[in-house]
């Protein structure tokens, strides 16, 4: 699909405002604001898994974490129950901020409630655009985010994570997530997951 300059220019917004971002990430020696780093792996995974992405997919992709140091984890109960509405009132906070950059950038209501409705997830394994919206959060997170993870928890609870991972993922973000560059330890740890699937 091509490139807009009012797509650029959304862009560009949403990674000034993820530049205050106070936690920063190192990257093939730079330095970025973590959020930043998150919105263009996001941009450049959908690129290479949906090439003919909808514009506001892409939007989508790019914003899904926007600000989101703002509302830390730590400020809800450290419980399932606080997590999942750690995670509800996220969807509304990123559509929030999202929405005011879209209408600043000049983009009508019609583009910025289907991206609104990708930031909350709507309709999983039904809407095509939240699929693959999905599908790029989780292939993103095997491919950078996965292997610290693992590092820091027990292998079973690792294990759980990467089937439930699995589950919301499609046929076609399986077989774009057997192909992702793993280690020899992430690689292994994928097996066992999926054999006791």
């Amino acid at each position: 699909m091509a490139t807009t300059d009012k797509l650029l220019l959304a862009f560009q917004h949403f990674d000034a405002a993820n530049k205050e971002d106070p936690n920063t990430e190192e990257y093939q020696g730079r330095t970025y604001p973590k959020e930043v780093l998150y919105g263009i792996r996001m941009t450049e995974r959908l690129n290479e898994f949906d090439p003919n992405a909808s514009e506001a997919l892409r939007l989508t992709a790019r914003c899904q974490h926007i600000c989101r140091w703002e509302i830390p984890r730590e400020s809800y109960d450290m419980t399932r129950e606080g997590y999942l509405r750690w995670r509800q009132d996220l969807k509304k906070f990123h559509a929030e901020k999202a929405s005011e950059i879209l209408a600043a950038v000049g983009y009508d209501q019609d583009t910025i409630k289907k991206v609104c409705f990708l930031l909350e997830k709507k309709q999983l394994k039904k809407n095509a655009d939240t699929q693959a919206l999905e599908d790029t959060i989780c292939l993103v997170f095997l491919e950078y985010y996965f292997e610290p993870f693992a590092h820091k928890h027990p292998e079973q609870k690792t294990i759980d994570i990467l089937q439930k991972t699995w589950r919301k993922m499609s046929d076609k973000g399986h077989d774009a997530a057997l192909k992702l560059p793993l280690s020899k330890f992430s690689t292994d740890l994928v097996s066992k997951a999926l054999s006791n699937e």
